[in-house]
């Protein structure tokens, strides 16, 4: 075992040299991760075609179920439940069942009879800030346009609705709030797949796969010493976005960083077990290259990064459990944004070793074929 690890060490020890002696590599560490953070911090936007909300009808008349007619019958907002308080709509807010909750007060069709401003409150989820404030100036104007068609019908003068917004966990809904906590797993995917798809490739074009052949080193000292690595780049550029996520844009981190690092961890573990794989795969660099990029577009696309994965079809639903990076954002928002507990994140994490515990033994039965 003494052996083993110091073999392992020495290996450790030479990826790391072969990265660091570089100066492109060097500088690849630090310098795309934080132009492309500030890139998509600054310029990414969404789009929004599917609000689940919840009810909490308080006044239950026939102002209210016209109103609520008038939401539904836009196509945009999809009902997931109707209570009478709004305590209990509040867990399928927090678990992003819903993404607003829409509240129509005692009293409603009563103040908008009299002529004064009737009581609807929208509370959305400020964890996805674009699209909560899409979602709320879709729902003001649908509430303002039921009130000027209702009073006129009436013959009512009024002075109209009063909605009040309120948006939790991102109270004034900044886009690069719910971005950036996100690019500390898709940016640190990216490079770390892209690095460990490449290292055993670069072995090979090289020429140096052949002494590693000849050294006394198993295939899985090989593979420990190719991922661990890896990890540590993914860890550092990881700390580099979460340093300038702090003190560039300033946005306050609520959770703890013990927990935030221990999800990291799995999840670069997952990540490096698809690389591996797809290092196993590659007969160059090149090659290791496309099959990064093959694989690493599907995943950003399915991830939840720039749209909801409640928004996709069904079957591109299904895709998303085996996507790691979907579960890295989730981890990465609710840590730094609500301050999730790891309790609360146990099936992410879980979801995480399940991923890591496929694909490293497949990446290790691939090595050691391609050893044979």
């Amino acid at each position: 075992m003494p052996m083993s690890l110091l073999r392992i060490l020495t290996l450790i020890r030479k990826e790391l040299l072969v990265i660091l002696k570089d100066p492109k590599s060097r500088a690849s560490l630090f310098l795309p991760p934080i132009l492309q953070c500030l890139i998509f911090g600054y310029a990414a936007t969404y789009d929004l075609n599917s609000v689940p909300y919840v009810l909490v009808d308080q006044d239950r008349s026939a102002a209210s179920v016209t109103l609520v007619a008038k939401l539904e019958g836009s196509g945009i907002f999809q009902r997931q439940g109707t209570f009478a308080q709004i305590d209990q709509a509040v867990p399928l807010l927090d678990a992003r069942r819903a993404l607003v909750v829409v509240v129509i007060g005692n009293g409603f069709e009563r103040d908008l009879e009299a002529g004064a401003p009737a009581p609807v409150q929208v509370i959305a989820d400020g964890r996805n800030s674009n699209t909560s404030g899409i979602a709320e100036g879709y729902a003001n104007a649908i509430i303002g346009d039921f009130a000027a068609a209702w009073l006129s019908e009436k013959g009512i003068a009024s002075a109209g609705v009063k909605v009040s917004t309120r948006a939790w966990f991102n109270p004034q809904l900044e886009t690069r709030w719910s971005m950036i906590p996100s690019l500390i797993g898709t940016i640190t995917m990216m490079m770390t797949m892209m690095l460990t798809a490449m290292s055993v490739a670069r072995e090979r074009e090289e020429g140096t796969f052949d002494q590693l052949l000849v050294a006394p080193f198993t295939p899985t000292e090989i593979m420990i010493g190719k991922a661990v690595p890896s990890m540590l780049v993914g860890i550092t550029q990881a700390s580099v976005i979460l340093l300038v996520a702090l003190f560039w844009f300033r946005i306050p981190f609520a959770g703890s960083f013990l927990t935030l690092y221990a999800g990291l961890a799995l999840f670069l573990a997952a990540a490096i077990g698809f690389g591996l794989f797809l290092s196993s795969l590659a007969g160059n660099m090149q090659q290791a290259m496309i099959l990064a990029f093959v694989f690493l577009m599907p995943f950003m696309l399915l991830s939840g990064l720039m749209s909801p994965t409640e928004n996709m079809p069904a079957v591109l639903q299904y895709v998303t459990v085996i996507n790691p990076l979907t579960y890295a954002i989730r981890i990465t928002r609710a840590v730094y944004l609500e301050g999730g507990r790891f309790a609360d994140l146990l099936p992410d994490m879980l979801a995480l070793v399940a991923i890591a515990a496929v694909t490293m033994p497949i990446a290790a039965w691939m090595f050691r074929h391609r050893l044979n």
